[in-house]
């Protein structure tokens, strides 16, 4: 199978990548008929508790398995317009949790604006911070403050406890800005034992596979970087990598498509279906486009409303109705123990 195609500095169309993903393995199912296989007529949502907005794809790095293709060169940021029409819905509306991504989130100029106003109404705010934004530059060293003021619930990714392998998803020099990062969040308060600000790191696979289990590699993480570095952290959360963008890319490159979506495919999870973040999350893309996940949003796939596509004609009653849509990265989030952006789900 060719290898996506390059426009520029950013990967192939999402519709090139669609026409990718329609191409599994011989004798393999689409994840429409493995649903239909198992009973389930479609995945349905629930009653929205979490938004979850993307505040751009600019990013200070550019790592390897980046499902927003995020980096230095990205242009797509949200407004603050949108941020306003983002924050009427939050006055009408009760969400328990607001999670905020990008891209670097606080690379938005007005992230810090907007923090304090939709602080004030909703009572958990999530913020996807990759630690080395908060050395990037000066103007970013107070994060940690600045979180803790607004007692912020920071979330993020961490590939490995060492150095090596850590260096080689997310770039040369990462791994030890990274440690002093998660030095300084210890710091101020976060995830200590004496302390209630919240302090979760992500792990995804390096390669073509399946992560282990949850637990285990939690128990794994903490003793490491607390014997190594003295650093200690709330919750490990555990993603499965979705065949899309740059990993996609990587798949195609290294000549292990066919198999990575056979093991998805073998490791479908009815549970884990019926735990699928999409069933109680919105996406708003950095435009205010609406999307069941995140990784519809990059793949371009809007929710199936007519009447509320965008965050500025937010219609809950029509969210609720609405089908969620699906495609054959869905695999990503059903396989094994289930994925989602808070950790595995069966």
């Amino acid at each position: 199978m060719t290898s996506l195609k390059k426009q520029g500095n950013q990967l192939a169309s999402s519709a090139f990548q669609l026409e990718v993903l329609k191409t599994l393995p011989s004798g393999t199912p689409s994840f429409a008929t493995t649903l239909s296989n198992h009973e389930i007529s479609s995945i349905s949502p629930l009653e929205t508790k979490i938004l979850q907005l993307n505040l751009g794809y600019m990013c200070n790095q550019t790592c390897k398995h980046c499902h927003v293709d995020a980096g230095p060169d990205r242009k797509e940021i949200m407004t603050r317009e949108v941020m306003n029409d983002v924050l009427s819905v939050l006055r009408e509306h009760s969400f328990q949790t607001l999670d905020l991504t990008g891209g670097a989130p606080e690379m938005n100029p007005d992230f810090r604006w907007f923090v304090e106003q939709a602080s004030q109404l909703v009572p958990h705010i999530i913020v996807r911070c990759n630690l080395t934004i908060i050395n990037a530059n000066p103007k970013y060293y107070d994060l940690p403050e600045f979180f803790k003021q607004h007692n912020i619930n920071v979330v993020s990714s961490l590939p490995f406890y060492q150095k090596k392998r850590t260096d080689r998803q997310r770039g040369n020099g990462v791994f030890d800005r990274s440690i002093d990062a998660l030095q300084r969040l210890n710091g101020v308060g976060y995830g200590t034992n004496d302390s209630n600000l919240q302090l979760d790191l992500v792990y995804n696979p390096m390669g073509a596979f399946l992560p282990g289990d949850q637990a285990t590699l939690e128990q794994d993480f903490k003793k490491e970087l607390q014997e190594t570095f003295d650093i200690s952290f709330n919750n490990l959360l555990v993603i499965t990598n979705l065949p899309i963008s740059r990993f996609l890319e990587f798949l195609l490159a290294s000549g292990n498509y066919d198999t990575y979506m056979t093991k998805l495919v073998q490791a479908f999870n009815p549970a884990a279906a019926a735990g699928v973040m999409c069933r109680d999350t919105l996406s708003v893309g950095w435009d205010g486009a609406l999307y069941d996940c995140d990784f519809n949003q990059m793949l371009e796939l809007p929710v199936a409303t007519t009447s509320s596509r965008n965050i500025r004609d937010f219609d809950a009653e029509a969210l609720l109705n609405r089908r969620i849509v699906t495609a054959n990265h869905c695999y990503g989030c059903t396989a094994g123990a289930g994925s989602s952006c808070g950790g595995q789900t069966a």
